[in-house]
């Protein structure tokens, strides 16, 4: 692929876009100066009738690599009791300006990882809302803020990246129960990157019942491992290298032994696959929600209530040796037994797979590289907590299959790639068993042509799907199922003046989602930068 490489240079509790209604003007037939403001179909985040009270967290703007930093202060009028807190982040950006990749660090705890929209000369504005309830422990007590979005403003690239982020703390009140959340976050001592890996020391308080890790995994910064996906291993004649082609998986080890494994989710920023037309007002699943990998790492939560302090890393399977490219912070949640000073256990198994990383290529007139992962990891142990022996099993199971077709010169560029992360947590006590289970489906099929007069086009569909359901002693007690995709197709002639580009740009997104006593159907469709449909139901 002749990439331009515009990008990054240098379940209903998701992050959301606010939505405007569409209008009812034709479209234009391409692309002018001005375009509709982002737009996604995902749901709003649900907010009780009660109180609230809202802080403002920064109000700056971005033009280089300097952090934001300020001060936050609990409302005093809300106190401590929240049934829910809500980020909200206005921006916005006129100009020209590449996507940039933005974090949000409240007392040194990651609340919110995004990118910008690129904008349109006139200028575009953007909202983004995100459930942070369960930061709700960090969030009781003031904190130091620090906020960046990387920029660089020049004769060029003229966009300053104005932003506004607020928490709004909806009260418990009455029947609005105060909402069930983590007792601690913790973020790990002395985190620090050693070659691909990213770790740092973790004291847990000593009587931890639970242990989630979190991880903000994230491809980026301009370079191939922002395209990971693409990359193909030698001897395939290709412009973007990794050693085992692109298969990649974060792990997360506790003092040096497999704890976790997951699947990182294909993000497409909004200039990538050389198309920023394809994303100026719907962009692809995640790229303004960027979900961390969550671990359930219970079944260490024995060894690491020790007291001291623990090693834990997170790294990036199938990244080249000594390059970077990835960005993994990691939060640590806990959950406490109140009525222990002290929970004791053990671990009881850790069995995993022997990874598969396999590649196959088959050189000609168009190149084609078949490659698939797969990988296991089962975890168990126990605790004898206040309330009797608790044994929490943890089961995931990746795997990853990819078909790319290229020709000699990358003018045409062909991915078809699935992906899936199947985990199944398994808890243990007194009553009957409880298990969680959870299906993840990503899919990603993407084409870039190069044509007469170097007009590139790009198509691309994308998909984000998963099944979530809850059972106790095997009973079905709760279900959800949500799917995102998206659909898109755009062209525009390379190399030449803004206004000899001659754009077009189809897009499409719809938004599922589904659970007991819950249904939500959206979809949003636009063409030449304008918003064509606006369409709810179910």
């Amino acid at each position: 692929m002749r990439r331009v490489f515009l990008t990054l240079c240098a379940a209903v509790t998701g992050l959301v876009l606010g939505v405007a209604p569409a209008t009812a003007a034709e479209p234009p037939t391409e692309f002018g100066t001005h375009w509709h403001d982002p737009v996604t179909a995902g749901p709003p985040v649900s907010v009780p009738d009660t109180p609230s009270c809202q802080v403002t967290v920064a109000d700056t703007e971005f033009r280089d690599y300097t952090p934001y930093k300020g001060t936050y202060t609990p409302p005093a009028k809300c106190g401590h009791r929240w049934n829910k807190v809500v980020l909200r982040l206005e921006g916005s950006v006129a100009g020209r300006q590449f996507d940039r990749l933005g974090y949000l660090h409240i007392g040194g705890v990651e609340v919110l990882r995004t990118s910008t929209p690129e904008p349109s000369p006139e200028g575009i504005t953007w909202k983004v809302e995100k459930d942070v309830t369960r930061y709700a422990p960090t969030l009781r007590v003031g904190q130091p803020v620090e906020m960046l979005i990387g920029n660089t403003v020049d004769g060029t690239y003229t966009g300053v990246i104005k932003v506004k982020a607020t928490l709004t703390f909806y009260t418990a009140r009455g029947p609005v129960k105060e909402a069930a959340t983590p007792d601690k976050v913790l973020t790990l001592q002395g985190a620090h990157t050693k070659g691909a890996v990213y770790e740092g020391r973790l004291t847990t308080p000593r009587n931890s019942e639970r242990i989630v890790a979190e991880v903000y995994a994230t491809g980026s910064g301009g370079g191939c491992e922002e395209f990971w996906y693409l990359t193909v291993p030698d001897p395939a004649s290709y412009s973007c290298k990794a050693k085992d082609g692109p298969y990649r998986e974060v792990q997360v080890t506790v003092d040096g032994e497999l704890a976790g494994i997951a699947t990182p989710y294909p993000t497409v920023w909004t200039g990538g696959w050389s198309n920023p037309f394809l994303w100026y007002v719907i962009p692809s699943p995640r790229a303004f929600d960027v979900h961390p990998v969550e671990y359930d790492l219970t079944p260490f939560a024995a060894r690491l209530n020790d007291g001291r302090p623990h090693r834990i890393a997170v790294s990036v399977v199938g990244l080249p040796a000594g390059q970077d490219g990835w960005s993994t912070p990691t939060n640590i949640l806990v959950w406490q037994d109140a009525k222990a000073a002290r929970v004791t256990g053990g671990l009881l198994t850790r069995r995993e797979s022997d990874p598969v990383n396999r590649t196959a290529y088959e050189p000609g007139d168009e190149r084609r590289l078949t490659a698939e992962g797969r990988h296991s990891l089962t975890v168990a142990g126990y605790l004898d907590t206040s309330h009797g022996r608790v044994t929490t099993t943890v089961d995931r199971s990746l795997a990853a299959d990819f078909v790319h077709r290229w020709n000699a010169d990358e003018s045409t560029d062909a991915l078809r790639a699935g992906w899936h992360d199947d985990e199944k947590v398994t808890v243990r006590g007194s009553g009957p068993a409880t298990t969680t289970a959870t299906r993840r489906a990503y899919t990603m099929d993407g084409a870039t042509t190069v044509g007469t007069g170097d007009r590139l086009r790009t198509t691309m569909t994308m998909g984000d799907r998963a099944d979530h359901a809850t059972l106790r002693g095997g009973r079905v007690t709760d279900w959800a199922r949500s799917d995102d995709t998206y659909t898109g197709d755009a062209a525009y002639h390379q190399n030449v003046p803004r206004e000899q580009r001659h754009a077009t740009g189809v897009s499409r997104e719809r938004y599922r989602l589904h659970g007991p006593g819950t249904c939500y159907d959206r979809t949003l469709a636009t063409a030449q930068g304008e918003l064509t449909e606006d369409r709810s139901g179910c």
